[in-house]
């Protein structure tokens, strides 16, 4: 029976090659997290390894077993996230406006925890000066804070990523979702055919999964 410094090593090889095969197989979004299945995915994955891999009752298989599990099920919920709007919602939140025409939303601020030294330092991260010249600002998933000042002639985020429409970035360019599936249909597409699109110069440039004639 393996027991002692054999049996930690073991494990903590097999915790460090479960952590390269997860973040091989599902992208580096770990390595700088973007959203909250990002950081679970880190922080539940330490916990396993850093929990088991000096506890002596646990054996090798066992604990192989628990990082297969782990991992068959960040899969399922970052595919899940990806194609299921709601899901995606549940998982990862909303992005929340802050700012909007040059207004601090309060209580959405408040909300979400976030005092007005913080939201005036990331606004001044962002090269804003006076709160009026900000037409809209949104507290990102991750944190980040996106912002958009008026005079600016594009928006630097898409309308539809993964499949799934971006209503928040609709309202800015103010175009309604009428318009956007006229628009997506009109170039032989529909909303789930679509993995980016963009309004360059008044122009939805569309990027879908798989391109005509492949």
């Amino acid at each position: 029976m393996i027991t002692g410094y054999t049996l930690i090593m073991i494990k903590l090889i097999l915790g460090i090659l479960c952590l390269v095969f997860q973040i091989n197989l599902m992208g580096k979004g770990n390595l700088a997290p973007n959203s909250a299945i990002d950081q679970v995915q880190n922080y539940v994955l330490g916990g396993i390894i850093g929990g088991v891999i000096y506890n002596d009752a646990i054996g090798v298989l066992q604990f192989l077993l628990v990082l297969i599990g782990w991992t068959i099920v960040v899969m399922a919920l970052r595919y899940l996230a990806a194609y299921n709007h709601y899901v995606k919602r549940i998982i990862d939140g909303s992005p929340v406006i802050v700012v909007e025409r040059g207004e601090v939303q309060v209580e959405d601020c408040m909300r979400q925890g976030v005092s007005a030294g913080e939201l005036h330092l990331k606004l001044r991260s962002a090269g804003v000066r006076q709160i009026h010249e900000v037409r809209r600002a949104v507290l990102e998933q991750n944190g980040q804070l996106t912002v958009v000042k008026y005079g600016e002639d594009t928006v630097h985020y898409p309308l539809i990523a993964d499949g799934q429409v971006d209503e928040n970035v609709l309202s800015l360019v103010e175009k309604d979702r009428a318009w956007l599936d006229e628009t997506v249909a009109t170039q032989g597409y529909s909303i789930s055919d679509v993995y980016m699109a963009e309004l360059i110069k008044d122009e939805l440039v569309i990027t879908p999964y798989v391109k005509e004639g492949r």
